[in-house]
């Protein structure tokens, strides 16, 4: 009864995140996220029986058909919704809460080749977006996000917006830590606050250059204009 209502979350989660779900029928049949769930939690509940190799096998199939690639001991949450899919990748120890979202390309893995907790722990109503790595064993909290493309290396408080690499807060309870606009479907670049004093900078000697060869072309002009000058005195002393 347990997976059933799990199932039945991760259906509902697919509608009420994805505008273009129609209906609980569609996201059943062509959802390559909610395939993926399936087929995991039905790995996975091999995998607590010990049957370690069938397990390997049915998380194998899931990958080679939906692109997505969850190790059968990973633990994952109702109400996941994983949005088109193609190269997630969930590490062994990696813990998912419930109501999360991961977007294609998301990597919950670790950093080397220790044994024991090596992946991370996802909190609840997390959001991770494409191309985002979350890399060690550490936990990000609940209703964090993680912007696309970041790579994090380091715990995440809650409520808090991780951009760049390596990842760092530019959000945390509602209040800006720094002064980038954070918009997750329009997430910018994480060295925009460097560019953009280094454009001041210059912009600012720019103007002193200018300023400075006005005042040496000035210069110039009265340099001639007494030289001019002093030119027709002498003329005139030479002709009295």
């Amino acid at each position: 009864m347990g997976l059933w209502q799990d199932i039945k979350r991760d259906i509902q989660a697919a509608l009420e995140r994805d505008p273009a779900a129609r209906n609980w029928l569609e996201v059943v049949l062509v959802y390559p996220g909610f395939h993926a769930l399936l087929m995991h939690r039905l790995a996975h509940g091999l995998w607590r029986r010990r049957l370690y190799l069938l397990a390997r096998i049915v998380a194998h199939i899931s990958r080679f058909l939906t692109g997505i690639e969850i190790h059968p001991a990973a633990r994952i949450g109702p109400g996941c919704f994983i949005d088109h899919g193609m190269g997630v990748v969930i590490g062994e120890t990696a813990e998912i809460g419930e109501n999360v979202t991961l977007y294609q390309g998301v990597v919950l893995g670790g950093t080397g080749k220790e044994r024991g907790k090596r992946h991370p722990t996802i909190g609840n109503n997390v959001v991770i977006a494409t191309g985002a790595a979350v890399l060690g064993s550490f936990r990000v909290g609940d209703n964090a996000r993680i912007g696309a493309g970041s790579v994090v290396l380091s715990e995440v408080p809650p409520n808090a917006t991780v951009v760049g690499i390596p990842g760092r807060i530019v959000k945390e309870n509602g209040r800006r830590v720094d002064v980038i606009d954070l918009d997750h479907a329009n997430l910018p670049d994480p060295l925009e606050k460097v560019f953009r004093n280094m454009q001041r900078q210059i912009d600012a000697l720019e103007a002193r250059v200018r300023e400075l060869e006005a005042q040496l072309a000035a210069m110039g002009s009265g340099l001639a204009v007494t030289a001019a000058s002093q030119g027709v005195e002498g003329a005139q002393v030479r002709e009295q």
